[in-house]
């Protein structure tokens, strides 16, 4: 039968694609026929599993139906038959009822004499068996595992991660048949140890010393053959180098012999767990780049591929690891696999210095129109961080740039373009204007709106501060004109901080904000009215506070108010002071951007809209009103400690909620009513609200919570932290708890709270503007003070910003090289959601000299400003 169809062109086309599924559940009645026609029968369980791979919908009666008609299949031996029955099985146990019907079948089959329908037997079982029978049929499973037959032991181990989902206890009782299996010098077949080293894993991945020790035995056992299984060992000891510092010597050494391996795939595997090393040195990479090296030069593509691919992620971390390579790397920019040779012009880019720049960037223009938009996205960041390591050279990555913006892509693709010209003029002051420029005339026909409204927003930030603002603003104005409601209204707001920041062209922009008074969309038109009133009022402060400064509230934090407000009682006037003020949250920076800044890459953190909800399910804080500010998490204890704990301050108005992350290492021991004590001379225990956690099992995250009043005009304290909690042992093996526990404690490092936590970062983009607004405010402070132990400026800056908490405006955290005089701006909401404002002259002659002046609302805030940086 030709089961493969060609149209009149010859091409190949789905037989199935006009299936019907009533007409295959009605065929399926021809199993009952007698005499059974199996190759008909083949046919028809085809259909249905193509059905059901296609996602369509089978009702359960059907389902049942057809799976009752297909058991009586069994009583044919055809070995193709009994087969794509397997696969039906496995594909109707979850829709059909009652399908344990075939259980005796399958485990007929399962431990015949014929080995075809062995493994097979196995998988169908293993889904339609449910915790409360596999105990009857696990000694055929026991058996399965250690079988001569290849295909029967695979299937069988495969099955046992399977049935490890529901049935964990056990599973974890067949682990002398798994290791049997692992270590038997009888089998032959890779793929046998693959599959036992894979399920001895999943069996201890709970017990992080159980795992080490597995690696271990397996690192000095010569019984390991299959260099799958090898490759899947050195993945396991990565993760053991990772969580246990004490075994990365030893573990070490097996990857470097592993390099040394007949098997290419090994070779590659461990040269690729030693390059992923946290923290690891020019030197133990020096091994692995040697041989992938030799990759390079591979007749084949996949290995010239894997090794360009991974020599490219360490070329900003360990660029003079590579030096060696750039020869090779060269010959593969002319290879005939394009993806290849992009990933070798990025690695040489990453690597290169700023002579090859030029040449580089030529050689990409020469073929980048010929690469699919996903490695265009890979060039585009390598020449981002490559400009921010020599920005001597913006004005030819400026016009590379300039160039592709111009050319045929996707979104992603020019949205990598416009975020790289953007990272450039906010990284490299002399770039500035002729990013601008680029930009301008990209929008001019760019199709993405998303796009245009980013730029129109940066236009509104950058332009009015560049010597010729008027330049910019027929750009903006072509968009009122010519895109869309959204489009328009950006522009809207990017006019009127030009006509807010240049009184020069304040005339010309009301002329075209009033253009706009008469648009078809209602958000143009208010957004249009309420700038012209602003700005025709001639009151700088007002317009300066609704156009140039953004609200300083969570969006998130506003709306939840602003619904609760308006299901309650609305006499009374709303009070945004009653909103949480937004936390400044840096966008993730990853490794290469890092490495060109010179800054480092941080763990991903929960956001403030996250803590808010978890405290918010606390009802012990219900009286603490809203969150003003979450801390960085920070850890209490080293990485090897027996309990790991890291913790968060949450500070509200009056009160300071820490929350303590906690982690037992320890598999033989449970804690229970686990309570963080806090001990500061001047808070009693009875000061404190406990929240514990009830308990805490090995290698299960918990979180317990301690809280205080504080006092917002002293902030300054340091708190002595230790654990309290009842010890219970318990059998690793069994999991069985003693009943009989004991109390213990267990000292933390102390935990250090200071003005900065008091302190939420705001930003004002017209600073001069902000500080003029509280020319009158009670609070204005003046200080010159001596900042000792400084080496430059630069480091005077970041102590500042450090111990104050506030953020730096217009860019001013940013210190020429060379100079040794300084301003820098700050502002902030301190809690209770009072603003401040302080300005730092700083000049710098073998010590650095502060002049420190602090406006507030509040004069007993800008003292204790003053007090924080001369304490």
């Amino acid at each position: 039968m030709a089961y493969l169809k060609k149209d009149d062109d010859g091409r190949s086309s789905n037989p199935y694609a006009t299936m019907d599924k009533t007409t295959v559940m009605q065929e399926s009645r021809k199993f009952n026929d007698m005499p059974l026609k199996p190759k008909d029968c083949i046919v028809t369980l085809a259909k249905i599993m193509y059905l059901l791979l296609q996602g369509e919908t089978i009702a359960q009666s059907e389902a049942t139906q057809c799976f009752f008609a297909m058991t009586k299949l069994f009583q044919c031996e055809h070995t193709n038959l009994r087969k794509m029955m397997y696969l039906v099985i496995k594909g109707m146990a979850p829709i059909a009822d009652d399908v344990i019907i075939v259980t005796s079948s399958l485990t007929k089959d399962m431990t015949g004499k014929n080995e075809n329908y062995r493994a097979g037997a196995i998988r169908a079982l293993t889904q339609i068996t449910d915790p409360s029978m596999l105990q009857g049929i696990e000694r055929y499973f026991k058996q399965s595992l250690v079988d001569k037959n290849p295909a029967v032991a695979s299937a069988a181990l495969v099955s046992s991660v399977h049935l490890m989902k529901g049935s964990h206890d056990v599973v974890k009782r067949w682990v002398n048949e798994v290791t049997q299996a692992l270590n038997s010098k009888a089998v032959t077949n890779h793929m046998v140890q693959y599959h036992a080293l894979g399920v001895l894993y999943h069996i201890k991945q709970k017990d992080r010393l159980a795992v080490a020790k597995l690696v271990q035995n397996q690192m000095k056992s010569s019984s390991l053959r299959s260099p799958y299984a090898s490759c899947l060992l050195i993945r396991y000891a990565s993760k053991v180098m990772d969580g246990d510092a004490e075994s990365n010597s030893e573990m070490f050494d097996y990857l470097e012999s592993c390099l040394r391996s007949e098997h290419e795939m090994v070779i590659y595997e461990a040269a690729r767990a030693i390059v992923n090393l946290k923290n690891v040195t020019a030197r133990e990479l020096a091994p692995a780049v040697s041989v992938l090296q030799l990759f390079l030069s591979s007749p084949k593509p996949t290995n010239r591929f894997a090794a360009v691919r991974t020599l490219n992620k360490i070329a900003i971390s360990h660029p003079n690891s590579l030096k060696g390579c750039n020869l090779d790397l060269e010959n593969l920019i002319t290879d005939t696999n394009r993806s290849i040779a992009t990933l070798a012009i990025t690695t040489l880019l990453k690597t290169g210095n700023e002579a090859s720049l030029d040449r580089l960037l030529k050689q990409i223009t020469s073929f980048i129109s010929e690469i699919v938009d996903e490695f265009k996205v890979v060039v585009v960041n390598a020449i981002k961080s490559l400009c921010l390591k020599f920005p001597k050279k913006h004005a030819v990555t400026m016009g590379f740039l300039s160039s592709v913006l111009r050319d045929e892509g996707g979104f992603e693709y020019k949205k990598a373009v416009v975020e790289t010209i953007v990272n450039i003029i906010e990284n490299v002051p002399e770039a500035h204007e002729t990013g601008l420029e680029h930009l301008c005339e990209f929008i001019e026909d760019c199709e993405f709106p998303s796009l245009l409204v980013s730029i129109l927003h940066l236009l509104g930030e950058q332009g009015p501060r560049t010597a010729s603002p008027r330049k910019y603003i027929r750009f903006v104005y072509n968009r009122l004109i010519l895109e869309n409601a959204k489009v328009r209204a950006a522009a809207i707001s990017a006019l009127a901080r030009f006509g807010t920041q240049c009184e020069s062209l304040r005339p010309s922009v009301l002329v075209l904000l009033k253009r706009s008074m008469v648009d078809t969309d209602d958000e143009v038109r208010d957004r249009a009215t309420f700038c012209i009133e602003l700005l025709e009022a001639e009151q700088p402060a007002m317009a300066t506070k609704y156009i140039l400064n953004s609200v300083p509230q969570s969006t998130k934090a506003l709306e939840s108010a602003l619904m609760g407000y308006a299901e309650g009682d609305t006499d009374v006037a709303f009070d945004m002071k009653t909103v949480a003020i937004a936390v400044d949250e840096k966008p993730e920076m990853d490794e290469e951007m890092a490495s060109a800044l010179g800054e480092s890459t941080a763990a991903p953190t929960t956001s403030a809209d996250e803590y808010r909800e978890q405290l918010a399910a606390v009802s012990a804080f219900d009286d603490f009103g809203p969150l003003f500010k979450s801390s960085k998490q920070a850890s209490l204890t080293e990485s090897e400690t027996e309990y790991k704990v890291s913790f968060v301050k949450h500070m509200f108005e009056n009160h300071c909620v820490l929350q303590f992350n906690l982690l037992n290492t320890l598999n033989d021991q449970i804690l229970e009513n686990v309570r963080v004590l806090v001990a500061p001379e001047e808070l009693d225990e009875d000061d404190c609200i406990f929240v514990p956690a009830p308990m805490m099992k090995y290698d299960e995250p918990t979180v317990a919570y301690t809280a205080f009043e504080i006092d917002a005009a002293d902030p300054s304290a340091v708190l002595e932290i230790k654990l309290d909690f009842v010890v219970k042992d318990t059998d690793p093996d069994t999991g069985d708890v003693d009943e009989d526990g004991y109390q213990d404690t267990y000292a933390l490092d102390d935990v250090e709270i200071s003005v900065s936590d008091y302190m939420i970062p705001v930003d004002k983009p017209n600073f001069a503007a902000a500080w003029k607004e509280l020319d009158d405010a009670p609070g204005s402070v003046e200080e010159t003070l001596e900042l000792p132990n400084l080496k430059d400026i630069d480091d005077a800056v970041s102590k500042i910003m450090g111990i104050l908490g506030m953020k730096a405006c217009e860019k001013s955290d940013r210190v020429k090289a060379g100079k040794n005089t300084h301003v820098l701006y700050l502002a902030g909401v301190y809690v209770g959601g009072v603003s401040v404002l302080a300005r730092a002259r700083l000049a710098y002659d073998e010590s650095v000299t502060l002049k420190l002046a602090v406006r507030s609302e509040s004069d007993e805030l800008a003292t204790l400003i003053c007090s924080a940086l001369s304490g």
